[in-house]
């Protein structure tokens, strides 16, 4: 998930170390959800004022997989920039109840073979992120579909989420995924693989 970036800084600082590790994010969203987010103009101003590279899966199924890679400060620019996006637009859609803050959901992909590390033994480290940041965090009992990943739903105000994301990455880039990863891609269930292979010429499935 994490891998060294071969130009290295000139000083060779630790601060510099720290920037010449990459990282990549991926995050499961809901169209509806990441709508204000997905714009181009919004996605092109976070790339620009994060320095990360921020990729938004294709297709017609109601969830998009966001994928942000850079150095770890680009990727946490990144995920803060599209959390106060996505708050700034609860507030925007906001029933009245502008009471306090609406809290925002982010929805982590990671390899399964990662999360064993995130939850801790007895449940210690995720409880330590949960009490350091006040987010909420629930790791997935199950893998997403065709895949060996799990999603990691992360709520709060922004503030509360960038640390928490911040603490999860740190988690992650000290404990690599073991054996091959399968990403997950949305839409793509075995139900849709076996249509596909099996569909027969001249045959169009209707909507």
């Amino acid at each position: 998930m994490a891998s060294p970036d071969g130009a290295s800084g000139v000083g060779g600082s630790p601060e510099e170390t720290e920037l010449s590790i990459t990282l990549t994010l991926r995050m499961l969203m809901h169209g509806k959800v990441m709508a204000g987010v997905s714009k181009g103009e919004t996605v092109k101003r976070i790339r620009e004022q994060s320095s990360a590279r921020i990729t938004i899966s294709e297709g017609s199924c109601p969830e998009r997989i966001t994928t942000i890679t850079g150095s770890t400060d680009a990727v946490f620019r990144a995920v803060s920039m599209i959390a106060f996006k996505l708050e700034e637009d609860l507030g925007a859609g906001g029933d009245g109840v502008s009471a306090g803050r609406a809290p925002v959901t982010l929805r982590l992909v990671i390899p399964a073979s990662q999360c064993g590390s995130l939850i801790g033994k007895a449940g210690a480290k995720i409880r330590e992120i949960r009490e350091s940041t006040g987010a909420q965090v629930q790791v997935a009992g199950d893998l997403l579909p065709n895949s060996t990943e799990r999603a990691v739903t992360v709520s709060g105000v922004p503030d509360t989420i960038i640390q928490c994301v911040r603490q999860i990455c740190a988690v992650i880039l000290e404990s690599p995924p073991k054996g091959a990863t399968i990403p997950y891609h949305p839409g793509l269930s075995l139900g849709t693989i076996l249509l596909s292979a099996n569909q027969v010429r001249g045959h169009s499935i209707s909507e």
